[in-house]
């Protein structure tokens, strides 16, 4: 009888021995993920921002452990700039980061208050390349011109240089935009869309200056 407690006791001291040495590789596997630095980051849809900026908005420009940066933090961090509508965080195989950002982009600066506009309706100081609206349009217009333009492919907004609201006796919703290659674009705000095909449309006036008509008919006046 003595013999097969000895016998017990070996089996559940190996037993012992066993389930602290899968403990002890467990917990270094897990140190180890842990310690486990980001070692690559791609970000998309960034037009205001470089892809080093957005970078070092997300925390993340000195590659820091991935486990301690969690996709919803990253997300966090660049929600809370003013300028980042929506951030959405990926992780691959671990140290692989994938950032898509919505851009709160900055649309025009409003001349009669001296404010840039950006694409939720705030206003703020700072300056950047967008075109300027140079007169004072009513509210409920300026409301609808906010929501047309932001519809706008981004890089058309930045072909613009001037803006004016210029109503006639048949549209008071009608704009007059300079643009910077030189040529003039009347629009109107139910049309304003079609001016996402100004460089396909100019391109049929073999680079020739002139006005392009987009509120009546789309033809191009030639300017001698």
């Amino acid at each position: 009888m003595a013999k097969k407690r000895t016998k017990k006791r070996k089996l559940k001291g190996r037993s012992i021995l066993a389930a602290f040495v899968i403990l002890v590789i467990i917990g270094f596997i897990l140190s180890y993920i842990y310690t486990l630095k980001i070692s690559s980051i791609t970000v998309k849809g960034n037009n205001l921002y470089s892809e080093w900026e957005i970078i070092k908005l997300a925390g993340l420009d000195n590659y820091p452990s991935s486990m301690q940066n969690i996709a919803g933090l990253i997300e966090n961090k660049l929600e809370k700039d003013p300028y980042i509508k929506k951030a959405t965080v990926k992780k691959h195989f671990i140290t692989e980061v994938k950032i898509e950002v919505e851009e709160n982009i900055p649309l025009f600066y409003y001349a009669p208050n001296k404010k840039t506009v950006l694409e939720n309706k705030k206003e703020t100081d700072e300056n950047f390349p967008v075109p300027t609206l140079v007169n004072y349009v009513p509210n409920k217009i300026y409301d609808k011109f906010i929501e047309e333009i932001s519809n706008i492919d981004y890089n058309i907004v930045k072909r613009m240089s001037e803006i004016k609201y210029d109503p006639n006796e048949v549209d008071d919703e009608r704009f007059l935009i300079t643009m910077n290659d030189g040529n003039y674009v009347y629009v109107t705000l139910d049309k304003f869309n079609k001016i996402n095909h100004y460089i396909e449309i100019i391109k049929e006036f073999n680079n020739k200056k002139g006005i392009l008509y987009l509120d009546s008919g789309e033809y191009f006046k030639v300017i001698e």
